[in-house]
């Protein structure tokens, strides 16, 4: 399985009204956390599983795991469940800097020249700051896959040999390769390897002792395993944990800096409480790490900071907030600042989009007493699986609504009946609904050419040569300017059926 590279989607519709936000008195708490439990759990009869954590004014709302950490074993997630956390680990990382900063032995403002004396002209005037705010123009692609293998020197001849996409200092464009340069200069400018500079400043003197990066002294019990849903057999897999495919040697520099660190949502929320009382940054550096300094999109409505993205709720408060994903796992920390608000998710296994928005939707049940949310939806494939299990193709007609009803919403992810449908292709000698998906997929998005090309396929491999030349050139009409990676394959197909 490919494990892809995380950008960071901004949510700045939050749901705050002209009341002032989080304005509930103490005593309605408890009225506050069953609401968020009834979300949750209807949300884990759907196959969530997470830990969450919800802090209000200096005291934990709610802490609690749900749905399964380890399904094999039949252990499920609790608060101490410790989970890979992504991106957050940037903020860790932008911190280390900004102690190194306190400490005398460098400065935001420096350039990478002063640490790497082969750095390109066109690369060594960029500064720290402009790695920090992922305005370095590094392309987001530069690093490789998550879990290559490649030495500290590797990565540094490939971020050095990259051709830049813009020059350092004109533009923010989220990229990792960043991030793991930053991790490169605090081993150099510290002596000590990137993770023991964090036990020894962050998490050992805070007591976050199930945090850490890659050798992590933790029982396996206690790590949530990943879990994904393959589509071609129609079933959830256990992926594992990272640790699997990080082992400890230093040949795993893609991963380092920018992700893959691990933690829980107590220990998150830990690090919340020093921030915020000074204990790890003094009060100047915690500035300076939540500064919105650059815009990350064209109308300026979020920024980044130091390792957080930042933006302003209706009412004109802030938010501090970053999320992570390795593909597998998703979290996301969420700090409203100004109304001593956090919230804290860590999640083992992600399903639709509506999973990822669960931080949200909890802070609208915070900010509005009327608001009801959906609980998050089984994964659509899931759904797909669950429908073609129980039905004939007679019903195929049916299959599009059942989607609608269960996700709550209109169905709009073209990905899902094509690659399910070619699954489905593969293991029926017979036309089935491994066909029926890719024909009810054109009828949703009639002008997409490659989902007819792939309809072409399917007709082609059960000899409808009439369809299949009807499909193949329904998909050259509407084949796209520029870029079309399916065109090929539709001419070959159509000259295969002349001949």
């Amino acid at each position: 399985m490919k494990h892809k590279l995380f950008v960071l989607f901004f949510f700045i519709q939050l749901g705050f009204g002209t009341k002032p936000m989080f304005g509930q008195a103490t005593s309605n708490n408890e009225v506050l956390k069953a609401k968020i439990e009834t979300y949750l759990n209807a949300s884990f009869e759907n196959g969530y599983a997470a830990s969450v954590l919800v802090a209000k004014q200096g005291g934990i709302i709610l802490s609690k795991g749900y749905g399964w950490s380890d399904r094999k074993n039949k252990i499920l997630n609790t608060p101490s469940s410790v989970f890979n956390i992504g991106s957050i680990t940037k903020q860790f990382t932008a911190a280390a800097i900004l102690k190194l900063v306190e400490q005398g032995k460098l400065s935001t403002s420096d350039h990478i020249r002063k640490f790497y004396s082969q750095a390109p002209s066109d690369k060594k005037n960029i500064t720290i700051h402009q790695l920090l705010t992922h305005t370095t123009g590094i392309s987001p692609g530069t690093g490789g896959f998550r879990y290559d293998e490649a030495s500290k020197e590797q990565f540094l001849e490939e971020f050095f040999n990259a051709t830049l996409q813009s020059l350092p200092g004109t533009k923010h464009e989220y990229a990792n390769a960043n991030y793991i340069l930053l991790a490169a200069i605090i081993e150099s400018v510290s002596g000590q390897s990137y993770s023991t500079f964090l036990r020894d400043n962050f998490w050992r003197p805070l007591g976050m002792d199930r945090t850490g990066y890659k050798s992590i002294s933790f029982y396996s019990e206690i790590i949530s395993h990943g879990y994904y849903f393959n589509y071609t057999d129609g079933v959830w897999e256990d992926w594992g944990i990272t640790q699997e495919y990080l082992p400890d040697n230093n040949m795993h520099w893609y991963s380092i800096g920018k992700g893959d660190i691990y933690s829980t949502t107590l220990d998150l929320y830990k690090w919340h409480v020093a921030l915020e009382t000074n204990k790890v940054l003094n009060a100047k550096s915690k500035k300076i790490l939540e500064t919105p300094f650059v815009a990350e999109n064209q109308d300026g409505n979020t920024h980044y900071a130091f390792g957080w993205a930042t933006f302003k709720t209706k009412t004109d408060k802030k938010v501090v907030w970053h999320n992570g994903s390795n593909g597998i796992f998703f979290g996301n920390f969420v700090r409203f600042v100004d109304d001593d608000i956090v919230i804290i998710v860590l999640s083992n296994t992600i399903l639709n989009n509506d999973s990822e928005d669960v931080s949200w939707e909890i802070s609208k049940l915070i900010s509005d007493s009327n608001y009801i949310p959906k609980p998050v939806t089984k994964l659509s494939y899931e759904l797909v699986y669950d429908f073609i299990n129980l039905n004939t193709t007679d019903n195929a007609s049916k299959l599009i609504p059942f989607l609608e009803k269960n996700l709550n919403s209109k169905f709009t992810d073209k990905a899902v009946f094509n690659r399910v449908g070619f699954k489905r292709i593969a293991k029926e000698k017979n036309p089935s609904w491994g066909l029926e998906l890719l024909k009810l997929n054109v009828e949703l998005f009639p002008n997409d050419g490659n989902l007819w090309d792939s309809l072409g396929d399917g007709y082609f491999e059960y000899g409808q040569q009439e369809n299949a030349m009807n499909a193949f050139s329904k998909a050259l009409e509407l084949k796209p300017e520029n870029n079309c990676n399916w065109c090929k394959n539709s001419q070959e197909k159509i000259e295969s059926l002349k001949n």
